[in-house]
């Protein structure tokens, strides 16, 4: 948690976060550890979500094409 926010924080604007598969979006099988706080949006904002566990090329793909379409 700390690490992330750190380095969120120390990255200049403009950025985008991106969430990818389902430990980055929420946890995953480990979102019961003690270890882990939760996905990345519950640290920083999260400008997109690609699920999977591993997500697709195919998806990760659409994602990004989606993001810059949005920021375009």
């Amino acid at each position: 948690r700390e690490a992330l926010l750190r380095t969120y924080n120390a990255t200049p604007d403009p950025k985008w976060v991106i969430a990818v598969g389902g430990c980055a979006a929420d946890g995953g099988l480990f979102a019961a550890s003690y270890a882990v706080t939760g996905g990345v949006k519950d640290v920083v904002p999260v400008d997109l979500t690609i699920p999977g566990c591993p997500p697709s090329p195919t998806a990760l793909l659409a994602g990004l094409l989606a993001l810059l379409q949005k920021a375009a």
